[in-house]
């Protein structure tokens, strides 16, 4: 029986009434985004027309999602709120902990070692609080999502940004920090703005070398990393409808690199044709008899500009594979281009790795398409020119692969296949050489690209493309190869050209698996007893953070003034780092240690102004909390792009920084900051940022008065003895306020459950 089937008969009885009264109470046809938020209004919100990009809205989603790294954090918080037992379905995924170096085997029995006090503390706490608990090795929590529980018209938050690959069965997925999982987990309504609505029109059909990925890889180029930011991309057309269900999930899945809030498709035959080969065959028979209410309406469809902010046009047929990059996942080229554009900036053009897998793509079709390409080495009498490695999405996605023989012919080609995890994607690669930071070009089927991402090597240029680019390219070991016209010679000396990738949607006999890795949790967990031990270096039980003490802040020193592209990998990076996830103290010896100081240009490298001296930003940042001093970030655009890990807000917190000014936010991270009781501001004018000098001491004005729709004051006291003063945005509404004053949305739920258990 499918995953929580009872939960899933309750919201798709309830969909039809709470669609008919929204579409009632707004007066106008209704996209499917606007229909699955609708339907998960929570019982406290009142049904009313919302206004896009303004209203704050509470909703009671479904279910939610962790992986190991944020799951640590998640559930130290829920461990504070009080509660026996989580309020709505939830599961633990560990994927993030192990690290890709010799291959499977080897890999995962080191990261199960390696990381077991942190496995059986997320073990136990999953036993104790109802959680379900997927093992190391059992697969990458998207993928694995897919393929148990994600279902149309449904709503689940993840505490990771591509919990939005979701939205390739219908869902409305959202990435979260783990405040927000822990809200949800604890029975709370859930906050998010109105967003704004994107329709992607699809027309024609993918032939040839073009995938799904390359969909998003335009897009991607079309709207920029911050194009999406507070919106939901919805896509429909006959193209839409063309698509595998797993294509919609890579799609949904980089929309997080645009900054959206959620991607989603309307329910199809190939979303039903993927449930039922993924043993769903139920939930697939419910969906149909509301098949109507899955979708958008015609209406909306037939003239989506009348209904979406932003209409995009896309013609299948004419779509040509891209390559995205270097450095960030909107730079999109069109491999017909590509031997002009890397010519022209230098980037290297022989490829060293190719990396396929990852949960972007790492499906079956995924991987059929690359193997059809991988059986023309030997065909063709060819030699793979460039390393090539394989993560697999899923414990049945790789012995459902395997059973089929693709194995066989990936590890003909000299493949290495690796743990059923991120790997590579996350940072966890040991990649040999990376070390001596030499310049070099991978590429690979992930969606970030994010320099040191993948390997540590700042100059690792590495760029986005399909798993059949990626696969064709590693053949040729050429970033300019384009498979469509270029021919290669084999190993007598001979022209030969590959043909276009073929492979099947579905297994034609069926997904197979023998241990998915899945571990119930206990009927009563009440007696499990979860032990952190106060000497671990991996965690740390959490405490408190104060309130605010009621007064305008003053005399903040600068930390760092951030240059350019700062994403939660330059405040808090991934790679070997994750080992400390759940010990806060530990972890925040990353914080910001990647971002770029304007006045030196240096990474790690600040003014501590106790001192005169320069020093790592973390040293820095402890010095003036040891001296009781408070201090501000300032940063650039899209501060705190990319992984929605809340460890990014949660260690300035820690260590004693109390605002973050920037330019302007990254959905997640801006929500992290309030959720921990930053203060998260924006410039008015954006050219105030100029006016910060190193030297600066700095206050902040008009706390006392702090409500939404205010502004503050940023009050600038130079070295020379001269002032500069101006006013600064903040998007807090009422209940965001007492955040701040509470010292964080987690003492108001720990003082509500005491106050409720009292009574």
């Amino acid at each position: 029986m499918p995953f929580d089937i009872e939960m899933i008969k309750k919201v798709y009885a309830e969909l039809p009434e709470k669609v008919a009264k929204a579409r009632a109470i707004t007066g106008k046809p209704l996209t499917l985004a606007e229909k699955v938020l609708y339907a998960h209004l929570h019982s406290n919100q009142e049904t009313k027309q919302f206004k896009r990009a303004t209203d704050y809205v509470d909703f009671a989603p479904d279910r939610v999602a962790m992986q190991d790294a944020t799951a640590q954090m998640a559930l130290l918080q829920f461990m504070q709120a009080g509660r026996p037992k989580v309020a709505v379905p939830s599961t633990v995924h560990c994927d993030h902990l192990i690290i890709a170096k010799e291959g499977a085997a080897t890999d995962l029995a080191f990261a199960k070692q390696e990381s077991k006090e942190v496995f059986d503390f997320l073990g136990s706490v999953s036993n104790k609080y109802g959680i379900g608990f997927w093992k190391p090795g059992a697969g990458i929590i998207h993928q694995v999502v897919l393929e148990n529980y994600a279902f149309p018209g449904g709503m689940m938050i993840g505490t990771d940004s591509h919990t939005v690959n979701a939205g390739g069965l219908g869902m409305i997925a959202i990435g979260v920090g783990g405040a927000d999982a822990c809200d949800v987990m604890a029975g709370l309504p859930w906050e998010l703005k109105w967003p704004k609505l994107i329709g992607i029109k699809l027309i024609g059909k993918l032939n040839g070398w073009a995938a799904p990925k390359d969909i998003i890889l335009k897009v991607a180029g079309i709207l920029t990393v911050k194009g999406g930011t507070g919106a939901i991309v919805e896509y429909f057309g006959e193209g839409a409808q063309s698509i595998s269900c797993t294509g919609k999930g890579t799609i949904c899945n980089m929309g997080a690199e645009i900054g959206a809030t959620n991607s989603t498709f309307g329910y199809d035959d190939s979303m039903e044709r993927y449930l039922r080969a993924t043993g769903r065959a139920e939930i697939a028979d419910m969906a149909n008899g509301i098949r109507e209410h899955l979708t958008g309406d015609k209406e909306v469809y037939a003239n989506p500009e009348q209904y979406f902010d932003e209409v995009i046009e896309i013609n299948l047929s004419e779509l040509e594979p891209h390559l995205n990059g270097p450095f960030t996942p909107d730079l999109a080229t069109p491999i017909s281009k590509m031997k002009e554009v890397a010519d022209k900036n230098g980037w290297p053009e022989k490829v060293e790795v190719g990396l396929i897998g990852s949960c972007t793509n790492s499906s079956y079709e995924d991987l059929s398409r690359a193997v059809s390409l991988a059986k023309q080495v030997s065909e063709k009498n060819l030699k793979a020119k460039s390393e090539f490695l394989i993560n697999p999405g899923s414990e049945q996605i790789r012995y459902t692969v395997n059973r089929d023989g693709f194995l066989d012919v990936f590890n003909q080609i000299g493949a290495k296949v690796l743990t059923n995890a991120c790997g590579p994607c996350i940072g966890m690669w040991d990649r040999v050489g990376a070390e001596k930071k030499e310049k070099n070009t991978i590429v690979h089927s992930f969606n970030r690209n994010f320099a040191k991402r993948a390997d540590g090597n700042p100059n690792t240029f590495a760029f986005v493309a399909s798993p059949e680019l990626v696969t064709a390219i590693a053949i040729a070991g050429d970033l300019t190869f384009n498979p469509m016209t270029d021919y290669l010679i084999n190993e007598n000396g001979e022209k030969v050209k590959l043909d276009p990738p073929s492979g099947d949607e579905l297994p034609k006999n069926g997904f197979a698996v023998e241990d998915p890795g899945f571990q119930a949790p206990a009927k009563d967990g009440s007696s499990v007893e979860i032990v952190v031990s106060p000497d671990s270096k991996r965690l740390q039980l959490l405490a408190p953070f104060a309130a605010w003490e009621g007064t305008d802040l003053k005399g903040l020193k600068l930390l760092i003034k951030a240059k350019g592209k700062c994403t939660t990998d330059h405040i808090s990076m991934a790679g070997p780092w994750l080992k400390f996830r759940g010990h806060l103290d530990n972890i925040s010896n990353n914080m910001l240690i990647g971002a770029v100081n304007y006045f030196n240009d240096k990474t790690d490298s600040v003014k501590n102004q106790l001192t005169g001296e320069y020093g790592p930003v973390p040293a820095t940042q402890r010095a003036y909390k040891a001296a009781g001093i408070g201090t501000i970030v300032v940063g650039d655009e899209n501060y705190g792009e990319g992984s929605s890990r809340e460890h990014a807000a949660m260690e300035p917190r820690h260590l004693g920084v109390r605002a973050v000014l920037v330019k302007s936010f990254a959905r997640i991270h801006e929500t992290n900051l309030k959720k921990q009781g930053m203060l998260g501001l924006t410039f008015e004018d954006k050219a105030d940022y100029d006016k910060i000098q190193e030297d600066d001491t700095i206050n902040i004005d008009g706390l006392t008065d702090f409500a939404p729709g205010h502004p503050l004051t940023i009050v600038l006291n130079h070295k020379d003895g001269s002032t500069e003063s101006f006013n600064v945005n903040h998007t807090y509404n009422e209940q965001q306020v007492e955040w701040f004053k509470h010292g964080g949305a987690l003492n108001i739920i720990r003082a509500n459950f005491a106050a409720g258990s009292a009574n």
